[in-house]
């Protein structure tokens, strides 16, 4: 049986997930640190790089992405929580976070043109809504939304000449409607206080767990035969893929970091996942000067490979050392003091 963990440690366990997901979307991001222009040579696919970008797209793509949107709903719920707890609106609160996000992201923007911060803080403003609503409802719209997303997958995968209709399904079946319902996920899992019992529901989470894995092995079958046969339909076989694949991943995650041993080991992740908002801008950053040193013309997957962990590796280092001297990542003390003044800037 697992050591049981303390609440300290489930905070931790959410910041290791966190510093997880941040490295997936890192090997997404990498090949857009390099914008390509008119005339430039393309990125090599032949060979080892092929495989590396197909694994990339079966394991990785729009998956740590889900994660990541996944935890920024549960955190969004427990940040209008406490503000509510102590005394504060927390939908105001939550709106004037987000709005301020918004403007964080437009000046990221004009450093990496890939960020998703803009979108998050635009689609995190249909949670304010669901602040008050009960848990039952928050269920039926995250099935609702859910449902819709995955006919709308469907029916462009095997019915893609359907005119109009095949407009209205790409718009309820984009990535703002994923990420809004991993928001929804996360928001709801927060709410409904399950991230505090995951050994009590240790068996449904096990029985989700190997369903979502059969699941996820299909899918990748799917996905690798689609990429390797220059399938058209690849993105929305990848994107109908990754509810499932995300859903294993987290479960697996939760289930895992029950056991206090793998969370100590794995704390130096957590310092990575605590200051994100740090760490997801400055990849951007990092890489971006680490192709300009090397003179990179194109970023091939096996590039994109070794740079990911060597940035990785800095921020990890990076992290380790900031959290010795300061209880919050610099992004998100200036986040939280345009948040909050400076009467509560110091508090965490």
């Amino acid at each position: 049986m697992n050591p049981s963990i303390s609440q300290k440690e489930r905070i931790i366990s959410l910041d290791i997930i966190r510093g997880l997901a941040l490295f997936g979307i890192l090997l997404i991001n990498v090949g857009a640190f390099k914008i390509i222009m008119e005339g430039d040579p393309l990125p090599d696919y032949s060979g080892i790089n092929g495989i590396i970008s197909s694994l990339i797209t079966i394991f990785v793509h729009k998956k740590f992405f889900s994660i990541f949107s996944f935890l920024f709903g549960v955190g969004l719920y427990i940040f209008a929580s406490r503000a509510e707890s102590r005394g504060d609106k927390p939908r105001w609160r939550m709106a004037r976070r987000l709005l301020i996000l918004l403007l964080l992201g437009i000046i990221h923007w004009f450093i990496f043109w890939g960020t998703i911060l803009p979108a998050y803080s635009i689609i995190g403003l249909f949670l304010i809504p669901f602040y008050h609503t009960t848990v039952s409802t928050l269920k039926k719209w995250l099935v609702g939304m859910t449902s819709i997303y995955i006919i709308s997958l469907v029916s462009n995968i095997f019915t893609p000449s359907l005119g109009a209709i095949s407009s209205i399904l790409d718009i309820f079946s984009n990535d703002a409607i994923q990420i809004f319902i991993m928001f929804l996920a996360g928001f709801l899992t927060a709410k409904s206080g399950w991230l505090t019992h995951i050994q009590e529901l240790s068996k449904p989470i096990r029985w989700i767990q190997i369903a979502s894995f059969l699941l996820f092995v299909s899918f990748s079958l799917w996905i690798w035969n689609a990429s390797q046969s220059g399938n058209s339909n690849v993105d929305s076989v990848t994107a109908l893929g990754s509810l499932p694949t995300t859903m294993f991943y987290l479960t697996s995650l939760f289930l895992l970091l029950e056991n206090k041993h793998i969370v100590k080991f794995l704390t130096p992740i957590s310092w990575v996942g605590q200051m994100a908002f740090t760490n997801y801008v400055t990849q951007s950053i990092i890489g971006t000067t680490i192709i300009s040193i090397i003179g990179l013309e194109v970023v091939s997957p096996k590039d994109v490979l070794y740079i990911a962990v060597l940035i990785y590796i800095i921020q990890i280092i990076f992290s380790t050392i900031w959290f010795k001297f300061f209880s919050m990542g610099p992004l998100e003390k200036v986040w939280r003091l345009m948040t909050y003044g400076t009467k509560h800037a110091t508090k965490r």
